[in-house]
């Protein structure tokens, strides 16, 4: 298994200091877990003694990277929502398609929401079958997204694959229905533009306000027809070029780019691509917004423009997915809450033998680069939760504080920095999975889940506590969707039921 690199720390008592020496390691390597730092005179068959640590002292153990975990936070689900595809179509998702934080975060969560802009924090946990482990739930949410009529207006700037590829039943067919959704949906003082791309790229609606025009608009997107090669590259950079001459001073202005990402013209790389526009999205905040389409589906790329965009993915393979997008999801990622959002975890070697952050992989952050604002983060609207989950090895016999989690964000309008923590402890754990509150059932289940699909990819581990086969998980998945009455933990069994089936 591909691990963090072991962290250890001495401690060197000394009468004028009492300085904590802790070895530096970087946790943005990509890979599995970390070992906390080893506290001199306990070996691993002797449990250290752990009191209670007061604030001061956690505030320390949060400037020593010995122990820490930084990602940037994440709100995709589009590579969920494609391996359902996949299995609806009777194969098993490509290993390397399958990110375990979107599998996740593709489920409601009932954490608290803070009364105003930025983040609550609620970390629990549960001790799982296999000795020692636990499952720990880190849980960020955004308020409500009841204040919708003070959202600034929208400026949005629909860019739209015509190539051949798009011909294929449930891509342009389904961007046309969803736009025209869209179009009826959006506010008299929201504006659109309309930006199509096959081996060239063209701008067919400038920035349009939605008043008395929400015709000429539904004409333009009604006129859209299938053309030749994908050139994305022109594409984006056309998009973003008419984005920032449509821009709007006080309002969010985001390029939705709308494709099957199988570009095979022109930059298909997704950092020569994004270098070309890179003035446009850093002097003006102009973020992306991908949507995903098709059977075959450029995943990796439409993953990395997101992430390099300062923006999220999703994917639609039906006009239900399609509406709930258009018509639910995209409005509620008009309005920002927090920009360059990460989050920071913070395991305490006294009780913590060794974690590992499951999927994130390509979210990573320096620990050293969590208080840098100038490091690219996550942007997140009103309305959502970020979940992130740890498999945590905990000292034989251990008990006390186990982690403190912390998140930072910068305000949207004035950019000014704010933070959150919580905080767990060993006794608050759950003495089991099955014993642990159902929507944490449910994110356990879908990282279980995720883990077996790429498990074929021998790189990967499988998580602690994970059951023998998929035919236990959909059992499980089937109860939980039972308990909860929810109709997308229904769906998550079904998938589950297919993926065995696809394996005998």
């Amino acid at each position: 298994m591909e691990r963090f690199r072991t962290r250890t720390a001495l401690l060197a008592l000394t009468a004028a200091s009492g300085l904590l020496l802790t070895a530096c390691s970087g946790s943005a390597d990509s890979g599995g877990s970390s070992k906390a730092a080893d506290r001199p005179g306990y070996g691993s068959a002797e449990p250290a003694p752990a009191p209670s640590r007061d604030a001061d002292e956690r505030d320390d153990l949060r400037e020593d990277p010995g122990h820490l975990s930084t990602f940037a936070l994440d709100v995709d689900t589009a590579s969920y929502d494609y391996a359902r595809r996949a299995l609806t179509d009777g194969r098993l998702p490509d290993p390397s398609t399958v990110r375990p934080e979107e599998f996740v975060n593709s489920f409601r969560q009932d954490y608290d929401r803070p009364d105003g802009d930025g983040f609550s924090v609620t970390v629990d946990g549960a001790r799982t079958d296999d000795e020692d482990w636990s499952l720990v739930r880190v849980g960020l949410a955004t308020r409500t997204t009841e204040r919708t009529g003070e959202r600034p207006p929208a400026a949005l700037t629909f860019v739209i694959d015509v190539s051949g590829s798009m011909d294929e039943p449930g891509r342009l067919d389904l961007a046309k229905e969803s736009l025209s959704v869209m179009t009826d949906r959006l506010r008299d003082d929201d504006s659109v533009a309309l930006v199509t791309f096959s081996d060239e790229a063209e701008t067919v609606l400038p920035m349009t306000r939605l008043d008395g025009n929400r015709e000429e608009i539904q004409d333009a997107v009604s006129d859209l027809d299938t053309q030749d090669s994908t050139n994305l590259g022109a594409g984006v950079e056309t998009g973003y070029e008419t984005a920032a001459e449509g821009l709007r001073e006080g309002a969010t202005n985001r390029v939705v780019l709308i494709s099957d990402a199988l570009a095979n013209t022109g930059d298909t790389d997704a950092d020569a691509i994004l270098e070309r526009i890179v003035g446009e999205r850093r002097e003006h905040g102009i973020t992306l917004f991908g949507v995903g389409v098709g059977s075959d589906y450029g995943d990796a790329l439409m993953e990395r423009l997101a992430d390099k965009g300062d923006g999220h993915t999703v994917y639609v393979s039906d006009s239900d997915e399609a509406r709930k997008v258009f018509s639910e999801q995209l409005p509620r990622n008009v309005d920002l809450t927090a920009r360059d959002a990460k989050a920071q975890v913070a395991f305490d070697p006294e009780t913590v033998e060794e974690f590992r952050l499951v999927g994130y992989d390509n979210r990573r952050v320096a620990d050293e680069d969590f208080r840098d604002d100038r490091v690219d983060g996550g942007e997140v609207g009103p309305g959502h939760t970020v979940t992130a989950l740890y498999a945590v090895r905990t000292r034989r016999g251990a008990e006390g504080h186990l982690a403190t989690a912390t998140v930072r964000w910068l305000d949207p309008e004035t950019r000014d920095p704010h933070e959150e923590t919580g905080d767990l402890e060993t006794d608050a754990l759950h003495g089991s999975l099955r014993a642990a509150p159902s929507r944490f059932q449910v994110t356990a289940v879908a990282a279980y889940f995720a883990d077996a699909l790429r498990s074929r990819d021998d790189r990967y581990d499988r998580l602690p506590g994970a059951p023998a086969g998929f035919a236990a998980l959909a059992d499980h998945a089937r109860a939980l969707s039972d308990s909860t009455e929810d109709g997308a933990v229904r769906e998550l069994a079904r998938a589950i039921e297919q993926a065995d089936r696809q394996r005998d």
